[in-house]
């Protein structure tokens, strides 16, 4: 498989590149992000490692950009640590973060992470009109398809695995990120939200996630009559 880093320190690239390299990847290496946007728009990786700061467009801007048409994976690499940008990069569509200084033995453990979750194979019906495709990361309803991140893919695998179950948003984040890191409530809820946005973008009639208030979450297909 072949990763993109978008970064420009070149000790941290070539440092990645190696990492990379060692685990059998190929990669390339972007400073720019004028440069890198460009590039990707055209020949686009299996995955992106993309810095937050970068010379002419940042990260933000080039991940925001690269998802009006593609939903490959993209990892965010930040020393701004503010929550505020943790989940902005997640809002516009990034499928993780990693905060500097760190070790390219967890960037690399990352990557597998993410990938493994975007090249799962199996479509699972959910009902007669609505389908969860991992391979794709996708979902449809009445043929209808919609391009999902990982994160989201993995959100809704865990609830749709049990429906009518209640999930506690400390739940859903042990799940989706079973790292044990640290995030805010509102990062299980920015996800929820661009999610339930999809999903009705496809058929506004069926409703399948549901607040609980006080609590978290839970699946159940609904139709609005």
């Amino acid at each position: 498989m072949h990763i993109a880093i978008v970064e420009d320190e070149p000790k941290l690239a070539s440092l990645l590149e190696n990492y990379l390299t060692k685990e059998g990847y190929t990669s390339c290496v972007y400073r720019d992000g004028n440069n890198a946007l460009d590039s990707l728009k055209n020949n686009l990786p299996d995955l992106i490692l993309l810095d937050l700061m970068l010379p002419g467009l940042d990260g933000l801007s080039i991940c925001r950009e690269l998802r009006k048409s593609s939903d490959v994976p993209i990892i965010m690499l930040t020393a701004r640590v503010e929550e505020i940008d943790r989940l902005l990069g997640l809002e516009i569509g990034a499928d993780d973060y990693i905060c500097k200084p760190y070790s390219p033995r967890e960037v690399i453990a990352r990557v597998k992470t993410v990938l493994r979750r975007t090249t799962q194979s199996g479509a699972v019906q959910l009902d007669s009109r609505f389908v969860l495709n991992e391979s794709s990361a996708s979902v449809s309803i009445d043929g209808q398809e919609a391009a999902v991140t990982a994160v989201e893919l993995q959100l809704l695998k865990v609830m749709s695995d049990k429906p009518g179950q209640i999930f506690g948003r400390a739940q859903l984040m042990g799940r989706i990120y079973p790292d044990g890191r640290i995030v805010s409530d509102r990062t299980i809820d920015s996800h929820v939200k661009k999610l339930r946005q999809k999903l009705s973008a496809l058929n506004d009639s069926v409703d399948c996630i549901h607040s609980v208030y006080g609590i978290g979450y839970k699946f159940e297909i609904i139709e609005e009559v």
